[in-house]
């Protein structure tokens, strides 16, 4: 089901690709260091959101919250382009996560794939959640995306490990669906 849905998406994948290029300078994908099932590291891909040089400015832009837990990702983050803005917005920036699905990399559902020096803060419980398939959307997505702190998103993707079913991942594709039209925690 994915390699017909990316071929028919081909021509969107391409003019977003030309968009990102002509919004600004560098490639029109990003590829991200995250962690897959098993805690093994994998290239996840992204259609790029940020400037060239984000990835280097990261530690300056994390933030504590109130109850000093970390917060990562800004809703006025400077990185952004404009289109990258939209992208992020739409969710549209993850379509190519398509092809790490093809790859074996990832699952449509399932936990969200982490970034490795996030995951060198996890505490042990929080672990637990590379037992399955990392997936492009999933209960936490679905329930807070960037709304909630880094702790709790786990809190949810134990939740979706312990009471997996078929008709939990038709839930969270049909939420899914509501959330990107909302727009709501995505940015």
């Amino acid at each position: 089901i994915i390699l017909p849905l990316l071929i028919i998406l081909l021509p969107l994948l391409a003019v977003i690709a030309l968009l990102i290029k002509l919004d600004s300078p560098g490639p029109a994908f990003y590829i991200s260091k995250r962690m897959k099932e098993n805690g093994e590291q994998f290239g996840m891909i992204k259609f790029r959101t940020m400037r060239v040089n984000a990835d280097q400015q990261l530690q300056q832009i994390m933030q504590k919250d109130k109850d000093g837990n970390l917060v990562h990702k800004r809703p006025d983050d400077p990185r952004v382009t404009k289109i990258g803005k939209f992208l992020r917005k739409t969710s549209l920036d993850e379509l190519p996560q398509l092809f790490n699905i093809l790859n074996g990399d990832m699952s449509l559902i399932g936990p969200r794939p982490e970034l490795p020096e996030l995951v060198n803060l996890y505490e042990p419980w929080q672990r637990k959640r590379f037992t399955v398939p990392q997936g492009v959307t999933g209960w936490w997505q679905v329930n807070g995306r960037s709304d909630k702190p880094m702790h709790l998103n786990t809190q949810d993707d134990l939740y979706y490990i312990q009471h997996y079913s078929i008709w939990l991942d038709l839930q969270i594709l049909l939420k899914t669906i509501l959330v990107v039209i909302r727009g709501k925690g995505a940015f």
